[in-house]
């Protein structure tokens, strides 16, 4: 069964940095785009980022362009997350994404609270 599993969130003073990871199993990775995603509290999940099968095409939501980078592994199975200049407004539960044949695949995700 597909399973993913982030880690790496934690508690950070504005301007630092993250790198948040994903471990993909039961299914081919390289075969799918991978997605991050984030939920504040009170508010509605939103996308984040998304890297394509190879990794050679990539795409952010406005907010996080220069600030964020998603990368992969695909001999590992990981997508990551490198975040950097945090801002008290990335603070969420991050999730990992995968679809596939109209289904919807998420991990438990990985909380990140940027905070002095």
């Amino acid at each position: 069964q597909v399973q993913l599993v982030e880690s790496g969130g934690g508690l950070v003073q504005p301007g630092g940095s993250l790198r948040l990871s994903c471990a993909a199993s039961g299914f081919t990775f390289s075969n799918y785009f991978m997605n991050w995603y984030r939920q504040a509290p009170g508010k509605e999940r939103e996308w984040v980022a998304r890297i394509s099968y190879t990794g050679g095409n990539t795409a952010y939501t406005d907010s996080v362009k220069g600030r964020f980078t998603i990368s992969r592994d695909n001999t590992k199975n990981t997508v990551s997350l490198q975040m950097n200049t945090l801002k008290p407004e990335d603070t969420a539960r991050y999730y990992c994404h995968v679809g596939m044949a109209l289904i919807d695949y998420w991990g438990r995700g990985t909380q990140v609270t940027v905070s002095s």
